[in-house]
């Protein structure tokens, strides 16, 4: 009996489609890996080629989203399932692929560079101007609204309102909406300890630059949590959750640990190995307002994040 069930546990479990078709199969993640190397793993009837083929057929989804990048960080506990047919293609715009949308709102994964919304100095192509047009395409009195930003230099997952009772429902109880935030941040140097949590109190000058201060009556407070996924000599990969959300807030909360953001020289940093700054948003996971149901996206972490290292 207890060979049996052994393997039983073993083998993948297979969800049916439809009667006649062959069933999509679905395999657990015990350990942390890249998805490359578990898919090697699972299925040895193919290479890496084959592999590569169906990823970006988008027929690999990992917890029920599709997965393109071969690199993606799987975790234990996570479901992989190997889909019979090509997934629907990902919208790509200039420097952002969509990642979800519904008619109330979008996630996006932007590319390094590229402005939220134009600024008064600022007039060039931004996030919000391409979805904007993006949605008229659909009908022209569609529009788009703000409800959180990141920094142009920073890439990754940002949200997006269709409507100002969207908007407006996501502002008010973000706190409660908002599971997790987590950012990919690659710092100069070693962390010691290697994670912890850092307070300050931020507020910015007239020349637009942040400072970090430990009086209350300075600033707005900030509460950062990081802990170090990588490191070598040169540099050191974090996992960054922010309790709180206030402008450059990263950036300056790693500066005041002496441990700046490569690419960043406004705020410490004297190497920019990438050509870029070191910062990813990486995870976003809410509590959709409307339907009340827990959705999660994690990007894969940039690739010339983990040629450092």
């Amino acid at each position: 009996m207890k060979e049996k069930k052994e393997k039983k546990e073993t083998k993948p479990s297979e969800k049916r489609t439809k009667p006649g078709q062959a069933p999509s199969i679905r395999f657990k993640v015990k350990v942390q890996e890249e998805l490359m190397k578990f898919l090697i793993a699972q299925l040895p009837h193919k290479n890496r080629n084959n592999i590569k083929t169906m990823l970006k057929k988008r027929q690999v989804l990992v917890n029920g989203t599709a997965i393109t990048q071969f690199n993606h960080l799987l975790k234990p506990g996570q479901t992989v399932e190997l889909s019979r047919k090509p997934g629907k293609a990902a919208v790509h715009l200039r420097g952002i692929n969509i990642v979800y949308e519904d008619k109330d709102l979008i996630v996006v994964n932007k590319n390094a560079g590229l402005l939220t919304i134009a600024t008064d100095k600022e007039k060039r192509e931004t996030v919000y101007s391409m979805l904007s047009t993006y949605v008229k395409d659909e009908n022209k009195n569609n529009k788009i609204y703000i409800v959180h930003r990141i920094d142009r230099e920073t890439s990754g997952l940002m949200m997006f309102a269709k409507n100002k009772e969207m908007q407006e429902l996501l502002q008010e109880s973000w706190k409660q909406t908002i599971a997790e935030r987590s950012y990919l941040a690659v710092i100069e140097g070693k962390l010691d300890p290697p994670e912890g949590t850092h307070i300050s109190y931020l507020f910015e000058s007239k020349v637009f630059i942040v400072h970090s201060s430990q009086d209350p009556e300075k600033g707005q407070k900030a509460i950062t949590h990081y802990s170090t996924l990588k490191s070598n000599d040169l540099y050191s990969l974090l996992k960054v959750n922010l309790e709180t959300g206030r402008k450059n807030q990263i950036r300056v909360h790693l500066k005041d640990l002496e441990h700046p953001i490569i690419g960043d020289k406004k705020y410490g940093s004297k190497s920019n190995p990438i050509g870029r700054l070191g910062l990813h948003a990486w995870v976003l996971a809410f509590t959709h307002p409307i339907t009340g149901k827990k959705v999660r996206f994690e990007t894969s972490i940039p690739s010339s994040f983990l040629k450092l290292f």
